[in-house]
């Protein structure tokens, strides 16, 4: 099977077990990788650095230059890990799709699995906080294996429902942490975004890194819609009648413009900007958070 096959969101949705997603995704990203000018790219994410002058000669991985033919030491603990929090929107307007295989909601659920995967492949601690108006589930991280498994069973069991009040989750989610994290969001950001950045901003102002994975349905980023047609908020149940032909042209520039704001807003607070639709492959996400993890070294 080829490696896009193993990217692509209607693949995956064959896979029914969200173990098996994830190790699938990460399988195909790592395969990717090899394969493409980031070779070598996981190596550097793995337990090991580049031998420099001055390092005890004790700590090279004499297997892995066996391989390479390049001297690695291996990285302690310390050097090594990050403590990550996957933040999970698990609220009603989550729950959209149009005519993709996965929702929103399944489409997020798949890519925290993956990234969860490959940070606990890498003895990185990872943790989960699921959220609607407030901070409905957490779990802290963890990097042993069988966390992995707690983890997934709480994604596997979850279900988009209710309203959403992403700020107050992440006031929530800032007076919980007391250690540096590396905060992974996932949500369509239909909310207040001035609110929303308020907040945001606040984790950066208390030492955390900020990944926003902004992840909205195929149809909700090209307006496929033609004639008369009823929208309808998933979350307060409003119904509106357009002329989806007419209407087309104005929120494809007000859709591009939301974009082009919180790009700007993120770049402002030095917070990474991941915006995904739900027809995207998997690994554009992926090298995101290995670049962010980069640049903590």
């Amino acid at each position: 099977m080829s490696v896009e096959k193993y990217l692509k969101p209607e693949v995956i949705n064959q896979i029914k077990r969200l173990d098996l997603r994830a190790q699938f995704v990460v399988k195909g990203f790592l395969q990717g990788l090899h394969a493409s000018p980031y070779h070598g790219f996981s190596v550097e994410f793995s337990e090991h650095r580049k031998y420099s002058y001055g390092d005890d000669p004790a700590h090279i991985d004499w297997s892995l230059f066996a391989k390479t033919d390049k001297y690695y030491i291996k990285k302690f603990e310390a050097e090594t890990n990050i403590s990550g929090m996957l933040i999970m929107d698990s609220s009603e307007s989550m729950g959209y799709t149009y005519q993709q295989e996965l929702t929103k909601f399944d489409y997020s659920v798949c890519l925290a699995a993956a990234l969860a995967y490959l940070m606990i492949s890498q003895q990185d601690p990872v943790g989960l906080v699921t959220f609607q108006e407030t901070i409905s589930s957490s779990l802290p991280p963890r990097s042993k294996r069988n966390h992995l498994g707690n983890l997934l069973t709480i994604l596997a069991r979850l279900k988009p429902e209710g309203k959403t009040n992403l700020a107050h989750s992440l006031n929530q989610l800032a007076a919980m942490l007391r250690t540096r994290t590396l905060v992974m969001i996932f949500t369509d950001l239909l909310d207040n975004v001035d609110d929303v950045f308020n907040s945001i901003f606040r984790l950066r102002h208390n030492g955390h890194d900020v990944i926003l994975f902004h992840v909205l349905d195929e149809a909700e980023v090209n307006f496929p819609f033609t004639g008369i047609c009823e929208l309808e908020d998933s979350e307060t149940q409003e119904k509106l009648k357009v002329d989806a032909s007419a209407f087309r042209a104005d929120y494809l520039k007000e859709i591009q413009a939301f974009r082009e704001d919180i790009t700007l807003r993120c770049a402002k607070g030095s917070v990474d900007y991941v915006p995904l639709d739900t027809s995207m492959q998997f690994d554009r996400a992926l090298v995101e958070y290995l670049h962010s993890r980069q640049a903590r070294f």
